[in-house]
């Protein structure tokens, strides 16, 4: 808005701005944080200004915030996955999720609405809404590389049939299985509960085998990320 309104240099604002935040970052993460976020700070502020009038303007304003929030995503996902930030709501987000386990994406996101709300009023609905958009792509964007891409699942399946259900999951798909002890919580029966983690195109031949073996059985199959070991990422 600054830009906008008064010219000054977004690169400018953007490294000035950060320097009573860099001093908390200092205090609650040490040393070691505190540079990686200067490299952050000082990348972002001087690419801002370097490439402010480079290429070809784009003219679609949907496609500049669609672009431009996946590229604006990517970027901080990799700078927070590496233990670093591009500083300012960037370190708040990094200490909620800290100590509170709270999706660094949405805190973003939550806090630039904020933000969005004033260009609104400066700058004007429109481009409000399309800074809206590129927004919410950065902190899908942002949440992907952190957690990676959901493209596995957590099988948790109740059974009084779980050895011939696991036996089957092994021997046609595959899969490892753990058993975990449960116990009903109704009929204080010892319960065996089968954990197993699968892929997204694997869910309906488990819930074949599960139908065949026991129809009464309780599944629940939840998204999960980052799936480290054998048969997945390593």
């Amino acid at each position: 808005m600054l830009y906008y309104k008064l010219h000054i240099l977004t690169g400018v604002t953007f490294f000035l701005a950060n320097i009573p935040v860099l001093f908390i970052g200092w205090r609650l993460f040490g040393r070691k944080f505190i540079l990686k976020t200067m490299v952050g700070v000082l990348a972002v502020s001087v690419f801002t200004v370097l490439t402010a009038h480079f290429g070809q303007p784009v003219h679609d304003r949907l496609l500049a915030a669609l672009y431009g929030g996946v590229i604006c995503g990517g970027g901080l996902g990799l700078i927070f996955r590496s233990g670093g930030t591009t500083g300012g709501v960037d370190i708040l987000a990094r200490i909620a999720r800290r100590y509170w386990r709270i999706s660094m994406g949405r805190l973003l996101f939550s806090s630039d609405v904020v933000v969005i709300a004033l260009v609104a009023i400066v700058l004007g609905k429109e481009t409000a809404m399309y800074s809206l958009v590129a927004l919410f792509v950065a902190s899908r964007v942002i949440d992907y590389v952190i957690e990676g891409v959901s493209s596995s699942h957590a099988a948790m399946i109740i059974s009084d049939a779980a050895a011939m259900i696991a036996e089957q999951i092994h021997s046609e798909m595959g899969r490892g299985t753990t058993f975990l002890e449960g116990q009903g919580g109704f009929t204080g029966e010892a319960k065996k509960v089968i954990y197993c983690v699968i892929s997204r195109d694997e869910i309906v031949r488990v819930q074949q085998i599960v139908h065949l073996h026991d129809e009464h059985a309780f599944v629940v199959i939840n998204e999960v990320h980052d799936v480290l070991g054998e048969g997945f990422s390593r």
